[in-house]
């Protein structure tokens, strides 16, 4: 990297353990080469499935208090990806989980899909005048798999990235078919708690899409222990992970992105790639 110090990248997060799952690799990488890195999460995660059964009674429709537990969980995980800067869109509990599509909880006031596009979109434009990234990561149209609430961080980015003018590239998070494949066909020592997924039942996207590939490979064991720290949502082995549904997942030793503004110059394995030179 050859921008000037410190270069600076910004994350786009809907939930706490987004940020490890679907970028942890890259975010420690770049805050471990001095890069400044900002993570922003969108809601505290209220609406999600708690995997120990002993902490149960945090759910939704129980006390309701997993959105703080999860808290206590993102910090745990910043400091295990080494991200001193995080931030809450709006600040801490303005937006609420909607879960999954078509549930009861979309209709809930505080729910992000709820929130006024245009006022999600000031509160992101405010944090990147402040932060002034060169480089910002969201997710694709789809929200990687079709969340709602993935679906309007991505919109909430694109939209504030375009005002903007400190930000020169926008990548989206996807995942390889090529690599979760492979790494699928190389899962060795499954729990016996979980299961392998059945073709095609992972979301990825065709490697032919993808424009960049940052090598993760060393910092497995940071993203390993982030993703440890997101407990209520994740079990984690060696080499894979599962959310609440028990079907394995690979860690894999890249990740990936789909390019959606600036230059491509330099970018195939570098999300700063090319910027300082011109």
């Amino acid at each position: 990297m050859t921008l000037t110090a410190p270069p600076r990248l910004l994350f786009v997060h809907a939930h706490p353990d987004d940020e490890s799952l679907w970028t942890g690799g890259t975010i420690a990488r770049y805050a471990s080469a001095g890069a400044h890195v900002t993570v922003v999460t969108c809601t505290l995660g209220e609406e999600g499935e708690i995997i120990p059964p002993a902490l149960a009674h945090l759910a939704a429709d129980a006390a309701d208090q997993l959105g703080g537990y999860r808290v206590g969980e993102l910090r745990s995980a910043c400091a295990a990806l080494g991200v001193t800067d995080h931030r809450f869109l709006g600040g801490i509990g303005r937006w609420r989980d909607s879960g999954m599509v078509d549930v009861p909880s979309n209709a809930k006031a505080r729910a992000f899909i709820q929130g006024s596009l245009e006022d999600q979109t000031a509160q992101l434009v405010e944090i990147l005048r402040e932060v002034k990234p060169q480089v910002v990561v969201s997710y694709d149209a789809f929200g990687g798999y079709g969340h709602p609430d993935h679906i309007r961080a991505h919109e909430i980015t694109v939209a504030a990235c375009a005002v903007v003018s400190e930000v020169e590239r926008v990548f989206y998070a996807v995942t390889s078919r090529d690599a979760t494949n492979a790494g699928v066909a190389a899962l060795e020592n499954v729990p016996e708690a979980f299961r392998l997924p059945e073709p095609g039942e992972l979301p990825v996207t065709p490697d032919e899409e993808i424009t960049t590939v940052v090598d993760v490979s060393e910092h497995l064991t940071a993203k390993r222990r982030a993703l440890r720290a997101h407990s209520t949502q994740v079990s984690v082995w060696d080499d894979g992970y599962a959310l609440s549904n028990n079907i394995a997942q690979p860690l894999v030793g890249a990740e990936f992105y789909v390019l959606a503004k600036g230059s491509a110059e330099g970018a195939a394995t570098d999300l700063f790639g090319g910027l300082g030179d011109r």
